[in-house]
């Protein structure tokens, strides 16, 4: 007896294999050991990935090398994230505390975020460190950023010297960016 092929079914599994074939070539893409997270676990510094996104308030775009000379805490965020909202008084005292000698500032991005509620956000939690859009997520990637928040500290030099996936607190504050403001003081 012949049996009959059904198309659906074939597709469907062919949907189902391409999925897997992405999925891991995304765990190994992301794997511990490479980008940011592999070099910062190596005690390598590597250069920090540029961008140009439009500014959250006012016309114009930003970028991270308007930045260069500075240490730069840069975070990604979401107006929509209870540990954003949560860290995010912290961050202010912190660029309040750094930014005074114009050596270092906190730099955040909102990402796939809708810019009116981001400039909420903003306004809410009366931020007043620099703040870009990037609403499509397009430096995501360049970043391994895959959870809100997450902030990466940038050295003088434009190289990536600490990065925490999650909130920020005191003690990280302390440990990795003060001991870069400090330097060449």
């Amino acid at each position: 007896m012949k049996r009959s092929r059904n198309p659906f079914a074939i597709a469907a599994v062919l949907g189902v294999l391409a999925l897997l074939g992405l999925l891991t070539y995304g765990i190994l893409a992301n794997a511990p050991d490479r980008g940011i997270d592999g070099a910062l676990g190596r005690g390598e510094r590597v250069p920090a990935p540029g961008f140009e996104l439009a500014r959250l308030s006012g016309p114009g775009e930003g970028s991270l090398a308007n930045y260069r000379g500075k240490v730069v805490v840069l975070n990604f965020w979401a107006s929509w994230c209870e540990p954003c909202r949560a860290e995010s008084p912290l961050l202010e005292r912190w660029h309040k505390r750094i930014s005074r000698d114009d050596r270092a500032t906190v730099l955040g991005v909102a990402v796939l975020d809708v810019a009116s509620d981001a400039r909420r956000f903003t306004h809410d939690f009366k931020l007043s460190y620099p703040m870009l859009h990037d609403g499509a997520g397009s430096v995501l990637p360049d970043y391994g950023v895959v959870g809100y928040p997450e902030t990466f500290v940038i050295d003088r030099g434009g190289k990536v010297a600490a990065a925490r996936r999650g909130p920020v607190d005191e003690a990280f504050m302390r440990e990795e960016v003060a001991p870069l403001v400090a330097e060449g003081a």
